[in-house]
């Protein structure tokens, strides 16, 4: 035995936190934060002046927090509208994810049509490897159409 008396932590079971327990806690979170928000903004409304006392005595803290004003910036904090605030018809900010996308569909288009006007590398490429297979093509229709002549040619004097 060690001799503190205590026992080790190794060789205990682990413990795992309940999936259904985190669930409780971060709603009474929430709720914590709502009731908070709410309660501001019912001060507010009732009266400036006592507003700013509470709003100080709050803001007095203990050691080094009452002289530094700590924010997180990566902490974003749900703000609930009313259903008369939110402006239906005013333009949705796209993401920029949703922007490259838009972006990169509209430049495929946009090469697209000049690949089928003929105007890009590619295209003058491609059209000049189709005559050379046309040129081709035609000159092998050319040597058959010379070679079943010859045969018909050839069977016709066999008859006589």
């Amino acid at each position: 035995m060690p001799r503190g008396g205590k026992k080790g932590h190794k060789g205990r079971g682990k413990q795992f936190s309940n999936p259904e327990e985190i669930d409780r806690q971060m709603r009474l979170q929430r709720q914590m934060e709502e009731n908070a928000g709410a309660e501001k903004e019912s001060s507010s409304e009732s009266d400036e002046e006592s507003s700013s006392d509470e709003e100080s005595e709050s803001k007095k803290r203990s050691g080094v927090e009452g002289l530094i004003e700590i924010e997180n910036p990566n902490r974003v904090s749900q703000k609930n509208k009313k259903v008369a605030e939110v402006d239906v018809s005013a333009p949705r900010e796209l993401s920029r994810r949703e922007r490259e996308e838009i972006e990169k569909q509209k430049s495929k288009e946009r090469y697209m049509k000049l690949h089928l006007e003929g105007k890009t590398e590619q295209a003058r490429a491609d059209l000049a490897r189709l005559a050379i297979i046309k040129k081709q093509r035609e000159e092998a229709a050319k040597k058959r159409e010379e070679l079943r002549k010859e045969k018909e040619a050839e069977e016709a004097k066999a008859k006589r």
